[in-house]
């Protein structure tokens, strides 16, 4: 396996992490996330979910968010108000909102949804990404859920068993309104 190597060796890596909804970046690529942390390597994030609009699903974001950032040298967790499962119908004010991303400091990684996947908001989010950030290192990540849309990933970050039992515990743990929903 190749390994992948990340800039940023002079100062912390800053990485952008963008999700539809409260629990996408954790499940997609929760356990990536504390693998860099685990390498204890300075690192920033900006982490950015789109619809948490319910104040439940709310805090549950801000909980995970805060919980599986722990460690980081820095972190901005923004919980925006779009309509979930809309995303489509309101592109034009998606678009606007990623226009403002570009005033973060420059990300030496973006982490977001993949471009196949079916679910609308996923896939949005992931086009705007491209169409946003055209130079730089950006990650897709993929949400298994229901309707098989999985690709074939071309870059797998290896998990520790450690690791994919903390993803599971703070996913189990910050989300609990979602333990009904079959997906």
């Amino acid at each position: 396996m190749i390994r992948l190597s990340l800039p940023g060796n002079r100062r912390p890596l800053r990485a952008l992490c963008l999700g539809a909804h409260s629990d996408d970046i954790e499940i997609g690529c929760g356990g990536t996330v504390l693998e860099l942390l685990r390498r204890q390597r300075p690192i920033e994030f900006d982490w950015v979910v789109f619809s948490a609009k319910e104040e439940t699903r709310r805090d549950e974001a801000k909980k995970s968010a805060s919980a599986l950032l722990r460690g980081a040298t820095g972190r901005h967790i923004a919980l925006e108000k779009f309509r979930d499962g809309h995303f489509p119908y309101i592109g034009g004010e998606i678009k606007d909102y990623f226009e403002t991303l570009k005033r973060l400091p420059s990300p030496d990684v973006i982490f977001t949804h993949c471009r196949n996947d079916l679910h609308q908001d996923h896939r949005l989010i992931s086009e705007l990404t491209w169409n946003t950030f055209r130079d730089h290192l950006i990650l897709e990540y993929e949400v298994p859920k229901y309707d098989a849309d999985l690709g074939s990933p071309s870059v797998y970050v290896p998990l520790d068993r450690s690791t994919v039992d903390k993803k599971i515990r703070l996913l189990l743990k910050h989300f609990p309104s979602q333990a009904k929903n079959r997906w």
